[in-house]
């Protein structure tokens, strides 16, 4: 395998966790931690590189600065405060933005030539600012965006029919927030539309109720935080799941926040849809057909992403 590199700018609850996972996949044989905290980023570091000695790969984990960005594959952007179950994605917009401008120089001027994956919230927004702010072009600039909120669905799905999630094909698009979609359309199960399988199944899945999942989906990451205070083992995998498919170059198609120029009618903002993501980045963003409603749910929700952006123009 090749020598492969990532760096992680961030060293709390999301970043080590996108480390823990990144080395369960032995993906990477060097992960460098960023941070303003440098003891933590450093404790996290040497707890971390203990926890690679049982990986199948040898690899470095340790502190770093931006001059490590130069040969990175992936930079993970995973900056911002602790999550409050009390406050919504969009509440962390301004203190996030003020965190993100201290990077974004020291980014630019790094020589870096691999993909950036933005996790901080709220992350459409962010992902966006980070692309106009370094210049870097924007199908190596993306963020996991609705890629947990996908998870989060097979999850509530699986559950509520009884079923493995193996066998259901289901995502989310649009914000990373509360004005996300589920193109129900879409959505297959055991090899069949959902939409029919409710038809042909009523009596079984009577109490199957779509506008309950897709509330229970927009707000599964605050009952989390509300237990414990955070979400990290999610995104981690998430995260992981997304630089596999780059690392390796797999094409997977990953629902991921990328910037639009005409796809499903939208223009210049960064929204959740499926992407066949390989070595470089976005390799095709794929338009598939909604039906009315749903191209009316997503473009309200890319209105809304589209408004939180132009907020970051009053920072």
């Amino acid at each position: 395998m090749k020598n492969t590199k990532a760096v992680i700018i961030g060293a709390g609850h999301v970043g080590s966790h996108c480390a823990s996972a990144l080395i369960a996949k032995c993906l990477f044989n060097e992960i460098v931690f960023i941070d303003i905290d440098v003891a933590k980023a450093r404790s996290q570091a040497l707890d971390l590189a203990d926890a690679a000695i049982f990986s199948a790969r040898d690899m470095i984990v340790r502190t770093g600065d931006y001059t490590d960005c130069k040969d990175a594959d992936i930079i993970v952007v995973c900056v911002g405060t602790p999550p409050d179950v009390n406050r919504s994605r969009m509440d962390y917009l301004e203190e996030t933005i003020q965190m993100v401008k201290t990077i974004i120089e020291p980014l630019k001027n790094s020589g870096f030539s691999g993909v950036l994956i933005n996790i901080s919230n709220p992350a459409d927004v962010i992902t966006h600012y980070l692309q106009e702010g370094t210049g870097f072009p924007f199908d190596r600039v993306i963020s996991t965006s609705t890629m947990l909120d996908t998870a989060r669905l097979k999850c509530i799905l699986s559950s509520k029919m009884g079923l493995k999630p193996s066998l259901i094909q289901a995502f989310s698009m649009g914000e990373h927030g509360a004005s996300q979609m589920i193109p129900w359309s879409k959505v297959v199960v055991l090899g069949r539309p959902i939409l029919q399988l409710l038809e042909e199944q009523s009596e079984k899945y009577a109490a199957l109720n779509l506008a309950e999942i897709t509330e229970l989906t927009r707000r599964a990451g605050y009952e989390i935080i509300q237990g414990k205070g955070s979400t990290e083992f999610g995104i981690g995998a998430a995260l992981a799941e997304l630089a596999q498919s780059i690392i390796h170059d797999e094409q997977k198609i990953l629902p991921v926040s990328v910037l639009l120029k005409g796809q499903y009618g939208q223009n210049d903002v960064y929204a959740s849809v499926p992407a066949i993501i390989g070595g470089n980045g976005v390799v095709e963003i794929l338009e598939i057909p909604l039906t009315e409603l749903e191209i009316t749910q997503f473009t309200a929700s890319c209105e809304e992403i589209r408004k939180n952006y132009q907020l970051v123009k009053d920072y």
